[in-house]
């Protein structure tokens, strides 16, 4: 028997020429929120489809409450819900056809609370798939992929066509409601303060490399900003080992740092420059830090 709910070491997937994942290795244990963060098309869709069987490993090795969820897919599934991107559903059924079609493959279904979400969503249940705008649809698969009380519930970009509302109330009491029963989430998304408002742990995911990960009271004691005055014109910023990013407003420096706070404070009184401010970074910040931040914008605008 295992303690985790998924424990995943040295995976590695290629498509072709194209490296999906890199010796990937992470644990997942139970009544937690997992954060899933990266920038588009760097390995996290590709490592939830591993978690759920639909891609078998290449390299390396998948465990899902201590099986394999390729071969023993059944007992897997079972306990799994999932929330798809693309929101993959029958468009040719109503909504409460859907929801009894996807109660029979759930002994645990509890109708009383998918009857209470389609309430609370303010859904029509007579409505059929297909005439459902993008927001809807994305209710309507929330509701079908918690409705079971998955012990493992597997979100990708959740909040895609939900409204402002939606994202903070409801879809943020869902995800705690999980973790609370001593169940796991685990929830990809490009919005990251909604990653830092839910997450118990991060996962950061960059190249198919799991480059980062933690509490996200960890990585913030990791990852420090700060911001540095000069009289005199300085460009040697980005030479100081630790410094992840650095922009220039005049003769001011913001630098964002992973575990060289120090060295840049000594930097700085060498230099001349004067410290203004110094804080702990923001997960938008430790992100951009790591990966950069042209592919930060092209994610965003994705």
């Amino acid at each position: 028997m295992t303690d985790h709910v998924v424990e995943i070491r040295n995976l590695s997937r290629d498509f072709g020429k194209t490296k999906a994942l890199e010796s990937v290795s992470l644990d997942v244990k139970p009544g937690l929120v997992y954060g899933l963060v990266g920038a588009n098309g760097q390995g996290k869709t590709t490592l939830m489809r591993h978690i759920l069987g639909l891609l078998r490993a290449q390299v390396g090795t998948v465990r899902v409450f201590g099986m394999d969820p390729v071969r023993d897919a059944v007992q897997v599934l079972q306990r799994i819900g999932y929330l798809s991107e693309h929101r993959e559903m029958p468009d040719w059924m109503r909504i409460d056809e859907l929801m009894r079609y996807t109660a029979a493959f759930h002994p645990n279904w509890d109708n009383d609370y998918a009857s209470e979400l389609v309430r609370v969503f303010g859904l029509d249940g007579s409505k059929k798939v297909k005439d459902l705008s993008k927001g809807m649809r994305a209710q309507i698969g929330l509701i079908a992929a918690v409705s079971h009380k998955p012990d493992l519930l597997l979100l990708d970009e959740p909040s895609t066509g939900l409204d402002a509302v939606v994202r903070k109330d409801i879809l943020n009491e869902i995800i705690r409601a999980v973790a609370d029963d001593g169940r796991t989430a685990i929830f990809s998304s490009h919005l990251l303060d909604e990653v830092e408002q839910m997450s118990d742990y991060v996962f950061m995911i960059d190249g198919g490399k799991l480059v980062l990960h933690g509490t996200l009271e960890e990585l913030q004691e990791q990852h420090a900003v700060l911001s540095i005055h000069f009289a005199e014109p300085c460009d040697d910023v980005l030479k100081i080992e630790g410094v992840l990013s650095a922009e220039q407003l005049g003769q001011t420096w913001t630098i964002t740092c992973n575990g060289a706070k120090d060295a840049v404070q000594n930097w700085a009184a060498e230099s001349g420059g004067e410290i203004v401010s110094s804080r702990s970074a923001s997960l938008q910040e430790i992100f951009v830090g790591h990966v950069g931040r042209d592919r930060v914008l092209v994610e965003a605008g994705a």
